[in-house]
């Protein structure tokens, strides 16, 4: 059973209030996102994977992806866990990802 995951479940489910500003960026999130709705029912189980090692999904402030991010105090185990799964996800659900340069983010960019 495939259940479509709306914008507004998705800010929910990603943390974020509900606000007109909100919407419409997950909205644009959403648009720019080459086959966003090929991986989108993979997100929330992505995230629970990513918390377990201090990551997460979020909405970018700067650009209109979603991105994959870790805390800045992550240890190196954590670190290498968490980059590990990220290929691991991208590779799985055939993922572009765009990398920040010396950074631990990634930006969603679509299905390849």
């Amino acid at each position: 059973m495939h259940l479509e995951l709306t914008p507004e479940a998705l800010l929910a489910q990603l943390g974020y209030t509900k606000t007109e500003q909100t919407l419409k960026q997950m909205n644009d999130i959403i648009s720019n996102t080459d086959g966003f709705e090929k991986f989108s029912g993979h997100l929330l189980s992505f995230n629970d994977a990513l918390a377990v090692e201090k990551g997460f999904i979020a909405m970018s402030n700067s650009e209109n992806y979603l991105k994959i991010k870790c805390n800045e105090d992550i240890s190196a185990d954590n670190l290498s866990a968490f980059t590990e799964l990220v290929n691991h996800w991208a590779d799985k659900y055939k993922m572009k990802l765009k990398q920040v340069e010396n950074k631990n983010t990634y930006y969603i960019l679509g299905h390849k």
